[in-house]
């Protein structure tokens, strides 16, 4: 993977970044831990412009948000609860429920999105609830740009000061990442079992 990253970015230069940071955000195996921080040793080296490095991976993975964001947007919330109502009961789940989240997501949506952006494992996934609840697309490519300004600017950063230990930065935060996943994983479980035990419940 680190040789497959350092070759794209050799051939193509700031448009790999892009690209990189674009199929980041489609297919996670890809990591922005290991991407931006060799692009900020590229920079280092002085083979490319930490800034334009920035802002290309920026770029990138403001421009990867978007698919997930229009699928669920086709999706929609009226199709989401429609499906739940008639095939949910199967996950505990219902209509009702589709509809508390989404409310959630119109209060809390700019900030899930601003701070989850920030947040490995669960960042590419947030474009979908953003999608089903519409949250405005001006608004939603203004905050995932400001919360992947500033990941892009610590991974890039990192790299740069750590010159060739840049790997290091994907050392640690890969395990981060998997942390927060096994975390939401459990949430799920945990919420399952708790609606399974409150179903069965005499009324």
């Amino acid at each position: 993977m680190v040789e497959w990253v350092q070759g794209l970015m050799d051939s193509l230069g700031y448009v790999g970044i892009l690209l990189l940071m674009v199929l980041e955000n489609l297919f996670p195996p890809i990591p922005s831990e290991l991407i931006m921080p060799s692009a900020g040793f590229a920079a280092a080296r002085g083979d490319l412009n930490l800034i334009v490095v920035i802002l290309m991976g920026t770029l990138g993975s403001v421009v990867g948000t978007l698919p997930l964001y229009y699928i669920g947007r086709a999706f929609g919330e009226d199709r989401l609860v429609e499906w739940a109502d008639k095939h949910g009961k199967w996950l505990t789940l219902s209509g009702k429920d589709i509809k508390k989240a989404d409310d959630w997501f119109d209060r809390h949506g700019t900030k899930a999105v601003l701070f989850g952006r920030m947040v490995p494992g669960i960042r590419s996934l947030l474009s979908l609830p953003a999608g089903m609840s519409e949250m405005p697309l001006p608004k939603f490519l203004l905050y995932s740009a400001i919360g992947s300004g500033l990941w892009a600017s610590a991974l890039a950063g990192a790299g740069y000061l750590l010159g060739d230990n840049y790997e290091q930065v994907e050392q640690y935060v890969g395990p981060a990442s998997r942390v927060i996943l096994a975390v939401v994983a459990v949430a799920v479980v945990v919420w399952f079992i708790r609606r399974r035990r409150e179903q069965a419940q005499p009324g």
